[in-house]
């Protein structure tokens, strides 16, 4: 499977331009909605990313490896691209993903519910627009 399409390879690189100029003018920072979904088939990985470098290879996002603990950071395209799983299979890309919510709302679902699987589903049941309160 391609992991990432020259469409969203675009979108990434687009949103980390956007980043630097922010940085650079001395701007707020953007919170782009993740733009691209990697996981594991059959475990608990997964991966929201919001921007590629221009070396091609090094995504900023959103990584839970399935130990409770998702944080934001760098991960590698060609690390997760060279994974090899049981049955011959490789990470994936979910080709249907897509989100109103910005990188933070998922990091504060993902950080309170202890991954970015649990996070989606409360996300998708609170609705484009709200959280449920914390603790709830």
């Amino acid at each position: 499977m391609i992991l990432l399409t020259p469409d969203l390879r675009f979108a990434l690189r687009a949103n980390a331009i956007n980043h630097r100029a922010a940085q650079r003018d001395e701007k707020p920072e953007p919170d782009p909605v993740p733009v691209l979904k990697l996981f594991n088939p059959v475990g608990a990985a997964t991966w929201l990313a919001t921007e590629l470098d221009s070396d091609d290879d090094t995504l900023f996002g959103l990584a839970d490896l399935g130990f409770g603990c998702p944080e934001l950071g760098y991960f590698s395209l060609s690390e997760i691209a060279s994974v090899r799983l049981p049955f011959g299979l490789g990470i994936e890309r979910d080709i249907g993903f897509e989100t109103p919510h910005g990188l933070s709302v998922w990091a504060d679902a993902a950080r309170r519910t202890g991954s970015i699987l649990s996070a989606q589903q409360i996300l998708r049941s609170a609705g484009a627009n709200q959280l449920p309160p914390r603790g709830g």
